[in-house]
């Protein structure tokens, strides 16, 4: 690739991680805004999705410009990994609004309980997300491969807390609007670390050109059902 093109590439990488680092902000400000009940905080993480949604058309527009020079394999592959990583910060960026709307939400009432399992699981969640954008930026594949079994502990906490919560709706039903609200936020942390597990597979397909995504569902299954 030319001169002009290689220029594109390091403005690609450094969009990338501008909004890597606006979505961490983003992250952090909405479980502030939980754990503080501060409805400013939570308007901020609203009013700066915004801005990450312009990150990812602007990461978008240059990609494709990009691929339109013919880009050799290193260079395409991380063209096409910008654009990954750029949809799954953008649906980071959505969740961190979910938990600040539903945060509102829940400030109009008592707190229902301590926030416990919430700010373990948020903790986990952006600790994943750090890594995993740390290992794509030193291309750090063993890191990287790291993030992924975490995942599970954010499933397991949020498993758990939709049970605590489905007996509190049980118990007492002017419980189950807070419950609700809380139930969507656990799941949108879940999501975040989903989105952060993802980031980590790219960073992995990235430096090695070995794509992780499935390996682990599928290895040792059969491609079809036995007859």
């Amino acid at each position: 690739m030319n001169r002009q093109a290689d220029s594109e590439l390091n403005e690609l990488n450094e969009l990338l991680l501008t909004m890597a680092s606006r979505t961490e902000t983003a992250v952090n400000t909405a479980s502030r805004a939980l754990l503080e009940r501060d409805d400013e905080l939570a308007n901020q993480v609203e009013r700066d999705d915004q801005v990450i949604d312009r990150f990812e058309m602007e990461i978008d527009e240059l990609a494709i410009r990009l691929l339109a020079q013919a880009p050799q394999a290193r260079d395409l592959r991380f063209i096409t990994v910008a654009i990954r990583i750029g949809s799954d910060l953008e649906r980071i960026g959505d969740e961190a609004t979910t938990i600040a709307r539903r945060t509102r939400e829940l400030n109009q009432e008592p707190p229902l309980k301590d926030y416990i399992d919430l700010p373990r699981m948020a903790t986990k969640a952006m600790e994943m997300m750090d890594q995993a954008l740390k290992a794509f930026v030193h291309s750090d594949t063993e890191s990287a491969r790291a993030v992924i079994p975490q995942d599970r502990t954010v499933d397991r906490l949020n498993k758990q807390l939709h049970r605590e919560l489905s007996s509190y709706m049980v118990e007492n039903p002017k419980n189950i609007g807070r419950c609700l609200n809380l139930m969507v936020i656990s799941k949108c942390v879940e999501r975040i670390a989903d989105h952060a597990k993802n980031i980590a597979e790219f960073a992995v397909y990235l430096s090695d050109a070995e794509d992780i995504r499935h390996s682990r569902a599928n290895a040792g299954a059969p491609l079809t059902n036995p007859s």
